[in-house]
């Protein structure tokens, strides 16, 4: 595999060794601040490919992509499709993300398709795997799983790499000693052109792999009040609120996917 230029890599405009150090220093703090406040557990390691991959998972909480750096390998190196923003250094989670140099920013509003994809590609090509919240969103109950956007599928398709689900519990709500699990499912193996049919077949298998790996999935018991302000504190609801996302839910206002439709 051709290596590229790393400055064509994303991530803050810095020196190549410090942006290595800014890696590993992350990621050993955010294991240790995660495992000093939850009870984490990674199952299926052994499933995760040893070379470049694309990761979905469900999103339950800002604290998602904390969790995954916590548990999963150190090799390959870990990037983060997303989020959508015009600017990551504007607030706290986003100017964390940017430092620590794993977020790969989409900016929304704009036709930035073609420099995404470039990221996501020089990524790949350096050997390293791209994790991306398939949902583009969080929502209120563990066992649920909204429709996943396409890009996923696109990525892992035009790359021609494998396609790994990996499904978070746990953390809907942030309990001091609470536990969360991620289970890693079978990596989706890729073939053809990233086409319409093939976008849709592969964005299918992929919703079913991961409903298949969190739909029993209990939900958390609410914490009190320490714990409730650390969930909610960074949280992005698209309602409003967490009660508007409740809401929505019973009412049936969230469109859930089942492929078998």
């Amino acid at each position: 595999m051709t290596r590229p230029d790393r400055a064509a890599l994303p991530g803050p405009a810095i020196n190549p060794f410090r942006r290595t150090i800014r890696y590993w220093l992350s990621r050993l703090l955010v294991a240790a601040m995660t495992r000093a406040y939850l009870r984490v557990s990674l199952e299926g390691r052994d499933l995760l490919p040893a070379g470049p991959a694309i990761y979905c998972f469900n999103h339950l909480s800002w604290s998602d992509p904390f969790v995954l750096m916590a548990v999963l390998p150190f090799r390959p190196r870990l990037w983060f499709f997303g989020p959508k923003e015009e600017d990551m250094r504007v607030g706290g989670r986003n100017r964390v993300m940017h430092w620590t140099g794993t977020a790969i920013p989409y900016k929304p509003g704009k036709n930035d398709l073609l420099e995404a994809t470039r990221r996501v590609g020089a990524v790949i090509a350096s050997g390293g795997v791209v994790a991306i919240a398939g949902e583009g969103r969080i929502h209120v109950h563990e066992s649920e799983l909204l429709p996943l956007n396409e890009g996923a599928a696109y990525f892992a398709l035009r790359s021609g790499v494998p396609l790994v689900p990996v499904a978070i519990n746990g953390t809907s709500w942030l309990r001091f000693g609470g536990r969360v699990r991620v289970r890693v499912g079978e990596p989706l193996p890729v073939a053809g052109r990233s086409n319409r049919e093939a976008l849709a077949e592969l964005t299918a298998r992929t919703w079913t792999a991961l409903h298949d790996l969190v739909g029993e999935a209990p939900d958390v018991r609410e914490p009190g009040r320490v714990g409730r302000w650390l969930t909610d504190r960074f949280n992005d609801w698209p309602e409003g609120s967490r009660e508007a996302a409740r809401a929505a839910s019973a009412a049936g206002g969230l469109a859930y996917f089942d492929p078998s439709e």
